[in-house]
C-alpha cells in the first residue's frame, strides 16, 4: 500500500512530527509498536527544554501536561572536591523557567489523545526499513501478520530499535564506558525547582527537581560513572546507596532519605551519517544519541521533528522525499545537532577525570562564567533553542 508520509515510532519525537501533520491537513501513517495507551503509565522523567515547551505550547498540548511539569527555574553547575561554581536563572535570561520535568507518560498520554486514531496503527513493530530511488519501504509485524508499506517519505523516529542497516547510512559509534543509573530520590530539603549539574572525577550527575511544589523534597536522579562503579552502587541496599550517593554530591540538598527503583543503561554516543537517504529521513535518538549531560538529546530531538515538519508542508507532494527537500533538511539541522554532540561530548571529556591541574582549571573556569554575562546567555540559549 503506497502512502504519502510513514513515521516509524510513535514516541514524543514521531507523535510530535505526526501532530505537526495532521494540524496542516498532510496525510500520513505511524507505526508504533507498543499497544494503545500501554506508555501512559511510564513515571521516568523527561527533561524538556523552555524551547520544548514553546513547540508543545504550538501544537495545543502543553495544558495538559502543564500541572504535571516541574520547573526548573535555575541549574547549580558545580565540581565535587574543588572550587568555582555558577548559576544560571531564568529570571536573568527573560525566561519563565530554563526547563522543566516531565513524567514520560504524561506527555505520551497528551500526544495520543491529540492525535487521530485512525492515522495511527499501534502493536505494529517495524522489522526492515529499506530506502529506494521511487519509494521507501517498511515491513513490520502487526497482531501476528507480516505486512508492508511503501512511501514517498519515510520517517524512522523510533530510537529504540535496531533495524539493521540502510544502504547509503553508516552510524558511528563512541562507546564512553560509562553507564547511567536512573532513580527518584527524596532530600532532606526542599528542591525549590533547583536542578544540580554536578561533575565528579568518575563522571557527572545531575538531581533534577521532580514535584510541582517548590516545597517538595522529591528529585530525579541521574548518575553516570564508570560501569563497575555505577553498578556496584545500583547493587547496594537502600542505606548504602543513600549513603553512597551523600557522599558523592555532597551537602546541598541535606541528607538523602529515600530512593526508588534503580534502572541502569551504557552510555555512548552514536551519530548517523549522513541522516538520511532517497525518500527516508532518521530522526530524534535513532539519528542521533548523546550522553545525558545537560539534557540535550531529547530536545535535539524535538527539534528535529518540527523543522521535518515545516519542510513537509511547504514541499509540492511531487517532490516529496527527493534529494533536494532531504538536502534542505539536513543542511537546516546540521548547526543545531552537531552543536549539541560537541556540547555534550566536550563536557564529559572535560569533566568526568582527575588528571592533575585539571581541577583547578575547571574552577576556575566555572567561575569564570558566573561572572561573564554573555558567556550565561550563550549557554542559556544553547539549552533552551539549541543556538
Amino acid at each position: 500500500m503506497r502512502e504519502l508520509i510513514v513515521v516509524v515510532g510513535g514516541g514524543p519525537v514521531g507523535s510530535v512530527l505526526a501532530l505537526a501533520l495532521q494540524q496542516q491537513n498532510v496525510a500520513f501513517t505511524m507505526l508504533e509498536a507498543r499497544a494503545k495507551s500501554a506508555s501512559h503509565q511510564d513515571t521516568r522523567a523527561l527533561a524538556l527544554s523552555y524551547g520544548s515547551r514553546l513547540i508543545l505550547e504550538k501544537l495545543g498540548v502543553w495544558d495538559a501536561v502543564q500541572a504535571k511539569a516541574t520547573a526548573i527555574n535555575t541549574i547549580h553547575i558545580s565540581q565535587r572536591g574543588g572550587l568555582g561554581r555558577t548559576k544560571l536563572k531564568a529570571s536573568e535570561h527573560n525566561q519563565p523557567a530554563l526547563g522543566y520535568v516531565l513524567p514520560y507518560g504524561a506527555l505520551t498520554e497528551a500526544l495520543d489523545n491529540a492525535l487521530e486514531l485512525n492515522n495511527i496503527r499501534y502493536a505494529a513493530e517495524a522489522t526492515e526499513i529499506k530506502s529506494g530511488e521511487v519509494f521507501a519501504q517498511v515491513a513490520f509485524n502487526q497482531f501476528g501478520e507480516s505486512k508492508t508499506l511503501t512511501s514517498a517519505l519515510m520517517v524512522v523516529a523510533d530510537g529504540g530499535k535496531n533495524l539493521g542497516e540502510i544502504a547509503g547510512i553508516q552510524r558511528e559509534t563512541k562507546e564512553y564506558g560509562h553507564d547511567a543509573l536512573v532513580s527518584k530520590v527524596r532530600a532532606e530539603l526542599p528542591h525549590n525547582n533547583i536542578a544540580y549539574e554536578r561533575f565528579t572525577p568518575q563522571g557527572p550527575m545531575a538531581l533534577l527537581p521532580n514535584g510541582q511544589d517548590k516545597n517538595s523534597h522529591d528529585f530525579s536522579l541521574v548518575w553516570t560513572g564508570l560501569q563497575a562503579n555505577i553498578h556496584k552502587v545500583a547493587g547496594m541496599d537502600d542505606f548504602g546507596f543513600l549513603s553512597q550517593l551523600h557522599e558523592a554530591f555532597g551537602d546541598r540538598v541535606g541528607k538523602f532519605l529515600s530512593v526508588e527503583k534503580r534502572l541502569c543503561f551504557p552510555l555512548k554516543l552514536s551519530t548517523l551519517k549522513p541522516s538520511t537517504a532517497p525518500h527516508l529521513a532518521v530522526i530524534g535518538n535513532a539519528a542521533q544519541t548523546m550522553h545525558p549531560v545537560a539534557g540535550q538529546g531529547f530536545n535535539v530531538g524535538l527539534r528535529d521533528a518540527c523543522t521535518l515538519a515545516d519542510i513537509i508542508i511547504n514541499t509540492p507532494i511531487s517532490a516529496m522525499g527527493a534529494a533536494p527537500m532531504l538536502e534542505r533538511y539536513s543542511m537546516q539541522r546540521q548547526r543545531d545537532t552537531r552543536g549539541g554532540i560537541l556540547f555534550t561530548d566536550l563536557l564529559v571529556n572535560t569533566f568526568s577525570n582527575d588528571l592533575i591541574g585539571l581541577q583547578t582549571i575547571r574552577g576556575a573556569g566555572l567561575g569564570a562564567l558566573e561572572l561573564f554575562k554573555p558567556a550565561k546567555s550563550f549557554l542559556v540559549n544553547k539549552m533552551s533553542f539549541g543556538k
